[in-house]
């Protein structure tokens, strides 16, 4: 299993879906379980469940740096 690859695809199936982002923010363990599918063990889990909010959160912040830029023109 592509560890990267998998966060990087579980990252934009819970950003363009609504339901999965709510499930993520309420219970991230099982959510990722779900969309991987796999019978998986749990502390694989738990480092893909890191990954996944580690890279929502950088991105979160680099859609406000954007946003911030473009009030100033940049």
């Amino acid at each position: 299993m592509d560890i990267k690859k998998t966060i990087d695809d579980l990252v934009n199936k819970i950003k363009l879906d609504k339901v999965l982002s709510d499930l993520f923010s309420k219970d991230p363990l099982k959510a990722v379980q779900e969309l991987v599918g796999e019978k998986i063990p749990k502390e694989q889990l738990e480092s893909i469940v890191e990954g996944v909010k580690a890279k929502i959160s950088v991105d979160k912040a680099g859609d406000a740096l954007n946003k911030v830029k473009g009030l100033f023109g940049g």
